[in-house]
């Protein structure tokens, strides 16, 4: 269950799976639309939608010769929520830190 669950977050550590995450949280996207979201390659693109889908992420299905990507639940989003979160606590708490070395 460890290894396992390393491997989930491995899977969210690279900033560009996690760009492609967040556009699909608006919904249901091609690979062309989520190249021009992101701004990334195709090859990326491609690569990192494989990632995420091997760790279930996100589901994908063919119409013709296009590919479409959505997420396969939204609860990941609780973990980048809890994570931005606590960004936002350090990064006032560095801000307090700086304010109260200048006084």
């Amino acid at each position: 269950m460890v290894q396992a669950m390393a491997d989930r977050f491995k899977a969210l550590s690279d900033p560009n799976r996690l760009a492609i995450l967040l556009a699909l949280r608006a919904g249901e996207m091609s690979v062309s639309e989520l190249i021009e979201s992101t701004q990334l390659a195709q090859a990326n693109v491609s690569k990192h939608l494989s990632v995420l889908h091997r760790m279930g992420y996100v589901e994908r299905r063919r119409e013709g010769a296009f590919a479409f990507y959505r997420m396969s639940a939204t609860d990941v989003f609780k973990v980048c929520d809890l994570m931005c979160d606590r960004l936002v606590n350090e990064a006032e708490r560095w801000s307090q830190l700086a304010t109260s070395a200048r006084h």
